[in-house]
């Protein structure tokens, strides 16, 4: 469901090559109710217009539930709608008469659903944004997948059958310790981008990161959250932009954050695999994937002796990585033909690719070759995202695979299931604003292909035009709040985001020895959408849910 990855993964690699969410109070009833800033006009003369002011002016509609998590039984009031964000530097106390004249300046009206436990205290309740990545991405993957109220079944590492699909309560929604915001980028779900230069506006690192810095700062206000605990979890290219958005807020809003959640780590795109071909001389990519690459090996069996204990397995893998193979890749052609030969055998042993093929990729197999030729000799290609997934291989000729046997499974589940539920359930996406009565969710933008990967890292004067690196970011949020926290969770077959590519990020964040602390790592047995695997789900919701209770003091109201 996330075929735009590869195409984002390969675009860093070029890039480094080529420079190298009205009123601050809620209103809910029993039945879905549109906000009074969203009243649509009755007579079909004011439709045409009231279709256009849906883009351009925030929009609301209420709606009740309830979901049992672990036994608890939580009645929740879901608000759905958009909320007006504008890049950044623009000026809100203008008047319409300095402006008319102008040319409409671009805005983004972002889609938000967010989820409020009813009889809940504000400052007493955790508040967690969520969003997926891309870029371009809408957050239907976590909210219909992982912590909404509602999920939709899939299979756990096949392709899941056509439709009808079961839409069931979520017995590991986070909804049993927060209230949840889910966050879709601009450009996708039910908001749309207006004005001149709309996508260079907000197709880019920085001024995506802009807008949902603007976004929370907004709904905060809107929904009286400013003294609630507030978290980020963003997915993918979501940590990415978590990691400029914890600095942003605390920078240029004055918003400190309790913690900072990373699913499947991205934050150093000179790491990415998927490209590390077109970076000759920088080899640690190769480094970094190889125990996912053992891992997936392992789970296939396709390993020469299967080990037993996969953590055990992976942690002699971990130190190979970084001693023997390390040294090897350092030392380029200088390498001799004898420790050549033992490191091809030993990669041999750990991924179960034919030691000639290593020796024909001079020990260094970027992602897509891996995934086409783990399985190839069976005509199957595997999983990207998640490496548990394969399928038939579209051309057996071919250096990489056409598509993502993982993406390919899942997609349709997970679109169909909330085209369903957001237009039965939340009440959005029939709106009578429109003639027709009907708006398309977007599930992706075409950001990728428009992406503006330079970004301005904290205390520098100017952007860097090279892959983008925000470990400087997230180290200086954390610098500025030392009681910030940051929780990373990885699968062990992503390839997309390799497990071990995160621990080495967040072990050269440029904070002290006792900042470091406060990262915590978790791994599970699945993939990039960690929450794919239904045990990794709920241990995925008992670690998240420990790591927010327990970082954050309720106040003594509450005791």
């Amino acid at each position: 469901m996330k075929q735009t990855q590869r195409i984002k993964l390969g675009l860093a690699g070029v890039v480094a090559i080529g420079a190298l969410l009205g009123t601050t109070a809620l209103t809910f009833s029993a039945s879905p109710v549109w906000a009074e800033d969203q009243k649509p006009a009755s007579e079909a003369s004011k439709q045409k217009d009231a279709g256009q002011d849906f883009f351009t002016k925030p929009q609301s509609v209420t709606s009740n539930g309830s979901v049992t998590v672990h036994g608890a039984h939580i009645e929740y009031q879901a608000v759905s709608g958009t909320l007006i964000v504008h890049p950044k530097g623009w000026d809100d106390s203008a008047s319409a008469d300095d402006e008319k004249d102008k040319k409409p300046g671009a805005a983004a009206s972002i889609f938000y659903v967010a989820y409020f436990k009813k009889g809940a205290a504000a400052e007493n309740r955790p508040i967690t944004f969520i969003y997926n990545g891309g870029p371009g991405s809408s957050s239907v993957w976590l909210h219909m997948g992982a912590f909404g109220p509602k999920k939709v079944v899939t299979a756990d590492d096949a392709h899941t059958p056509a439709a009808p699909y079961s839409i069931v309560n979520n017995n590991d929604s986070l909804l049993d310790v927060s209230d949840l915001v889910f966050i879709d980028a601009p450009g996708t779900g039910y908001g749309r981008l207006t004005g001149t230069d709309k996508e260079k506006a907000f197709f880019g690192t920085d001024a995506d990161a802009n807008a949902f810095t603007d976004f929370i700062a907004q709904f905060l206000s809107r929904y009286g959250r400013y003294n609630s605990p507030k978290y980020l979890f963003g997915e993918s290219y979501g940590t990415t932009r978590s990691a400029i958005v914890a600095n942003q807020l605390a920078d240029d809003k004055g918003i400190d954050l309790n913690g900072v959640i990373l699913l499947s780590q991205i934050l150093n795109y000179d790491n990415d695999i998927d490209a590390a071909q077109m970076n000759p001389s920088v080899d640690q990519p190769y480094v970094l994937s190889l125990p996912s690459y053992a891992a997936t090996a392992w789970y296939h069996k396709r390993l020469p002796t299967q080990p037993a204990d996969l953590k055990t397995f992976l942690q002699e893998v971990e130190h190979f990585a970084l001693t023997d193979y390390t040294s090897a890749l350092q030392d380029g052609n200088a390498i001799t033909p004898e420790k050549r030969d033992a490191v091809a055998q030993k990669l041999h042993d750990y991924t179960g690719l034919p030691v000639d093929y290593i020796k024909k990729a001079d020990l260094r197999v970027n992602g897509g070759e891996f995934e086409k030729t783990l399985l190839g000799d069976k005509g199957i290609d595997t999983g990207r995202l998640d490496s548990r997934f394969s399928g038939p291989t579209m051309d057996q000729l071919a250096q990489y695979p056409y598509y993502d046997p993982q993406s390919s499974a899942m997609s349709s589940a997970y679109i169909a299931a909330f085209n369903d539920y957001a237009r039965n359930s939340l009440h959005y996406g029939n709106s009578p604003a429109f003639g027709n009565g009907y708006q398309e969710y977007k599930f992706f933008s075409d950001a990728i292909m428009k992406w503006d990967f330079s970004h301005k890292q904290p205390n520098t004067d100017f952007p860097i035009h090279n892959a983008v690196n925000v470990l400087p970011d997230l180290a200086s949020a954390m610098k500025h709040n030392t009681s910030l926290k940051v929780m990373l969770n990885q699968g062990y077959f992503d390839l997309g985001t390799p497990y071990f590519q995160g621990i080495y990020e967040m072990r050269h964040l440029p904070v002290s020895y006792d900042l470091s602390k406060n990262v915590q790592i978790v791994q599970y047995e699945s993939g990039h959408m960690v929450y794919a695997h239904q045990d990794s789900l709920a241990q995925l919701h008992d670690n998240v849910a420990k790591f927010i209770t327990s970082t954050y003091k309720p106040t003594s109201a509450a005791k």
